[in-house]
């Protein structure tokens, strides 16, 4: 798919919204690959828009520490770096933690059912490996559980700091036995919300999030910029 026609899928919203979600699609998904060059005048004609969207939309995806901008050199694709990764993890485990402790209890049978439905989404995306599919349905998972308390802003934080874990996710999924560990971890976070059961919602997520982190950071070690000790304590792993 070239930037033109992807940009094309995504229409509706402003233009620097599209092309802020096209451009970090591709980031996150590997498409551009760190340290790759990101030239605006390039970027605008390849998506057939000016250059002011682009300019707005690097700016957000900078902020998300995706891009790195040298002022003597240019704009580049950031690596992925294990100090990212983990800051992203401390972010995420503590607003999610907060959000599946607040919702267990609260399902009502049509929401149960929809996360059933989702379950059986991502498993059958993953057998048949449309891991693109598998991660959206992965966070669509973690994004109902924001909505069954009403939690639009609290998903929102979530999905821009967990930017960083999306890359490692790219790499690691393909690896055999890693989606039906997901599978079944997301089945132990539905039974404890079933249950009313918070404190064992929040073990479950934590348990989940942190098996994402482990994974990341030991089969795509090769593609990490390992250059910084570890902040996450070794019991979180």
């Amino acid at each position: 798919m070239n930037l033109e026609t992807a940009l094309l899928k995504r229409r509706g919203g402003a233009l620097s919204e599209q092309v802020y979600r096209v451009v970090r699609d591709l980031i996150v998904s590997g498409r551009m690959r760190p340290g790759e060059a990101v030239i605006e005048a390039a970027l605008a004609a390849q998506l057939g828009v000016s250059r002011t969207p682009v300019r707005e939309a690097l700016k957000r995806i900078s902020d998300e520490g995706l891009i790195d901008v040298f002022a003597q050199s240019g704009t580049f694709i950031a690596p992925i770096s294990r100090k990212a990764l983990e800051e992203a993890y401390i972010i995420r485990t503590a607003l999610e933690a907060e959000s599946v402790a607040r919702a267990a209890g609260r399902l009502t049978v049509q929401a149960a059912e929809a996360f059933a439905d989702n379950i059986a989404a991502h498993e059958l995306a993953i057998n048949r490996q449309r891991f693109d599919d598998a991660i959206r349905l992965d966070d669509t998972f973690h994004r109902m559980i924001a909505e069954v308390n009403g939690l639009h802003m609290l998903w929102r934080a979530v999905d821009i700091s967990k930017a960083q874990m999306d890359r490692g996710r790219h790499l690691a999924i393909p690896q055999p036995g890693l989606g039906a560990v997901t599978i079944r971890q997301h089945m132990q976070i539905l039974q404890a919300l079933q249950a009313g059961d918070a404190e064992l919602a929040v073990q479950c997520m934590r348990e989940h999030l942190a098996t994402s982190l482990r994974n990341t950071l030991e089969i795509a070690s090769d593609s990490i910029a390992l250059n910084a000790e570890s902040n996450v304590p070794a019991s979180d792993l």
